[in-house]
């Protein structure tokens, strides 16, 4: 059966509070992970990178996490802490 896999890499802005930014993600696992996987890269030469790596069972439960509380307030905080990208594909 084929995985979702969902990649973000979260560039903190200066002054931006990493070791929130990390405990926030890491405070849930969606229901419908097999992975979830939190880091702070350790290569910062190019400024603070927040890894969030994670395998979902379904473009379903993905489309449910996008839409719950846990995400709502990972994005408000990122919005003010972060710029991202974001890479989503099936393995």
């Amino acid at each position: 059966m084929a995985a979702l896999r969902h990649v973000i890499l979260f560039r903190l802005h200066e002054g931006a509070d990493a070791d929130r930014a990390v405990a926030l993600l890491r405070s849930f696992q969606p229901p419908g992970t097999t992975k979830w996987i939190i880091e702070r890269s350790v290569d910062e030469r190019k400024g603070v990178v927040i890894v969030e790596d994670a395998t979902f069972e379904s473009e379903a439960a993905l489309d449910a996490f996008r839409v719950s509380e846990d995400h709502a307030e990972a994005v408000a905080f990122m919005k003010e802490n972060a710029d991202w990208l974001v890479g989503d594909w099936w393995e």
